[in-house]
């Protein structure tokens, strides 16, 4: 009998200290990266965007592969990728910890949509105020003095 599975994951992490290192003209470039970070671990990505203090994945990941580990070399190959590529100068990091929420099927283009349409949210709301929004609403229990650093 075969295995089967299906589960879409939006991860959200920011810049340390919430700085506002990733250049719009240059995201692009970040994105690809990240993009072939996830097709080597042979993972789906469904879209990737952001703006200069964070960012979202909409993925699936491969069964072989946990979802702290995906994050970890995510996170760990882009920041020595960003440190050494001239289009930005101000990096320094990415925070510690991450969002991470499932979807279902049905969610899918909701979701993408949400993702694609990030720069245009975030005139209304802040990156704090919509992490805080993804925890309450996807019943994650937070501790409120965790997400000011």
């Amino acid at each position: 009998m075969s295995s089967y599975k299906q589960v879409f994951y939006q991860i959200v992490f920011s810049t340390k200290r919430r700085q506002h290192t990733i250049p719009e003209a240059h995201c692009e470039e970040l994105y690809r990266y990240i993009w072939g970070i996830i097709k080597n671990k042979d993972c789906k990505l469904y879209r990737v965007n952001g703006i200069s203090d964070h960012i979202h994945l909409f993925t699936d990941l491969h069964p072989k592969i946990s979802l702290a580990e995906f994050i970890k070399d995510i996170k760990v190959s882009s920041s020595i990728w960003l440190k050494e590529n001239k289009n930005f100068p101000l990096w320094e990091g990415w925070a510690n910890g991450y969002g991470a929420f499932t979807y279902s099927y049905r969610d899918k283009d909701a979701i993408i949509n949400y993702i694609i349409n990030q720069k245009e949210h975030h005139k209304k709301e802040s990156f704090y105020e919509e992490y805080k929004r993804l925890l309450i609403e996807n019943g994650v229990a937070f501790k409120e003095e965790y997400m000011l650093g």
